[in-house]
């Protein structure tokens, strides 16, 4: 039995799917299932039992002889909520009691961390456990994510194997549902779909060109690889960056997206909004040797694979789950 936290969410929803193509079937999914427009991420799939997520913490106590492996994906992430106490119960809190009940019966655990967690890269983007305690993220979501890194890193007692993945911008089916958090490729195929154009954010910074901002963009297929190869793998526990390891700018994905959607360019650009102009990082790209120096091989999708593949497989088909 395997469990997934936050299975009616984007990034879980699709390791879902992904356990099932390998015949993974006897899953476990939690998450806060009252949100409705979420479900379409699990119709059709297989699994075993929903648990709402505030039920989660007994059922793990009373069910863990049944449990082989613990994917705790479920977070609070919307990166421009500034209620601290959500953040602290949702991302702090509820993870802290999930890693204790696993470190006390030896269940191995994959959390989720976030890029968020590097603020605004002044220490650069390797995932080195020295560095994270002097991390600054630029939001509570980035610090309620750090703050977790942290007190693992803090912990005599732990599940035999872990990992906390640092996941950088990801995209791909099953984030129609994000609303303003999904990421620019769901926003530029609806915007040209509506009225045949797309607008990026202008940059506020002279170092930067409109559009030339620079993501590490990872298409959510890799993520879940990555997933499915920790949960063989189960050594070398540590925090590890996720992304595609290579930035690449806001222009170069909406150029790919129009290519995809067959679309003539026609971009123009908006000041980013002023509650997210200060926090706003201009420039992301994970270091990923530490996860290729444990055996990871498996390349990841370059941008334009990524995006051609959501596009033209996905959001052109009106297939916006996996």
């Amino acid at each position: 039995m395997i469990v997934v936290t936050g299975a009616a969410g984007f990034i879980a929803s699709c390791l879902v799917s992904r356990l099932n193509e390998q015949g993974y079937n006897d899953l476990v999914l939690v998450d806060d299932f009252s949100k409705t427009h979420k479900h379409l991420n699990f119709e059709g799939k297989k699994y075993t039992q929903l648990v709402d997520r505030g039920a989660f913490i007994d059922w793990l106590k009373a069910n863990e002889d049944q449990v082989q492996f613990v994917f705790h994906l479920g977070a609070r992430t919307d990166t421009t909520e500034f209620n601290k106490a959500i953040f602290d119960e949702l991302n702090v809190e509820f993870s802290k009691a999930i890693w204790k009940i696993c470190s006390e019966v030896a269940l191995p655990l994959v959390y989720a961390s976030s890029a968020a967690t590097y603020g605004d890269g002044a220490l650069g983007y390797n995932d080195d456990h020295a560095v994270i305690p002097k991390l600054v993220p630029l939001n509570p979501y980035g610090d309620s994510k750090n703050e977790f890194d942290q007190w693992v890193l803090e912990q005599k007692e732990s599940p035999f194997f872990w990992a906390g993945l640092k996941f950088f911008n990801v995209y791909g089916p099953n984030e129609y549902h994000k609303g303003r958090m999904a990421s620019v490729i769901f926003h530029a195929f609806e915007q040209i779909s509506a009225n045949g154009g797309m607008k990026l954010f202008r940059s506020h910074r002279p170092d930067y060109t409109d559009g030339g901002q620079m993501r590490d963009f990872v298409y959510v297929k890799d993520v879940v690889d990555v997933c499915i190869f920790l949960m063989h793998h189960r050594k070398n526990s540590a925090i590890y960056n996720l992304g595609s390891g290579k930035a690449r700018t806001f222009l170069d994905l909406a150029k790919a997206t129009f290519r995809s959607m067959g679309v003539d360019e026609n971009i123009s650009f908006v000041d980013t909004p002023e509650d997210i102009r200060e926090k706003y990082q201009y420039f992301t790209e994970a270091n990923m040797q530490k996860l290729i120096n444990i055996g990871y091989t498996q390349p990841f999708h370059s941008l334009e694979e990524g995006v051609t593949d959501y596009v033209q497989n996905y959001l052109m088909q009106n297939k916006r789950i996996w």
